[in-house]
């Protein structure tokens, strides 16, 4: 038996980039659905239970961040934002307020459809959250607090491993530095962003076989980083 094709409901008021969505996304086998502005987006999140939200931020009626904030509080749904080019602070912001992901524009459609794969996934676990991490010889048991590289165990200090395990936790999603901040720092501490990059830093020395040209810990420049999935998204 056939399994029921995902939907993914598109949120922009430009009607190329719609048309282009859903021919796009449509030869992947998703069902779509559209709106025009934030208003009509809210209403089609409640109605038609979308799997993933592609979400504009430059909305005619309601920004985008509103749009956002308002879905927060009442669904856990996988929230990508379209954001445009070098707009780096709201891809920030978008992050922030509760978004997975974000695609800056123009992009492509592989990319497109990785990135929608890896939302899928990230909220198909959401009911039953994985605690282990496994990608191309990394592992990384959440429970144990056991990191391995093809098998051999790494030593990580207690903070490195924190930040690793939030990373672990939001794989293939990108997180901000000041989630980071907040999650291993905590809400009080007055730790900058350098404190983030020196771990990160650290632990490509101790993660990657080339920490220049890393394979798992990636850089969202300007404003993040992201623990590459099984899928390279």
């Amino acid at each position: 038996m056939d399994e029921p094709r995902r939907t993914v409901l598109v949120i922009e008021d430009e009607l190329p980039i719609r048309r282009f969505l859903r021919a796009a996304l449509g030869a992947q086998q998703l069902h779509v659905v559209e709106a025009a502005n934030g208003a009509d987006g809210l209403a089609l999140a409640a109605s038609a239970a979308p799997d993933v939200i592609l979400l504009d931020l430059g909305l005619p009626d309601i920004d985008g961040l509103e749009v956002l904030a308002r879905l927060r509080e009442w669904s856990t749904v996988p929230v990508i934002v379209l954001s445009a080019r070098g707009q780096e602070a709201d891809k920030v912001r978008g992050l922030d307020a509760g978004a997975d992901d974000y695609l800056g524009k123009p992009f492509g459609v592989p990319e497109l459809a990785a990135r929608i794969r890896v939302a899928l996934r990230h909220g198909d676990r959401e009911a039953a959250p994985a605690s282990v991490y496994a990608n191309a010889g990394l592992r990384i048991d959440l429970h144990s607090r056991a990191v391995t590289r093809d098998g051999v165990p790494l030593h990580l200090s207690p903070r490195q491993y924190r930040v690793l395990a939030v990373l672990a936790r939001h794989a293939g999603r990108v997180v901000t530095h000041a989630q980071l901040l907040r999650e291993v720092w905590g809400e009080a501490s007055d730790a900058s962003p350098d404190y983030v990059r020196i771990a990160i830093h650290e632990l490509r020395h101790r993660l990657e076989p080339d920490p220049v040209r890393p394979r798992w810990l990636r850089t969202e420049p300007g404003v993040g980083y992201r623990l590459i999935d099984d899928a390279g998204g």
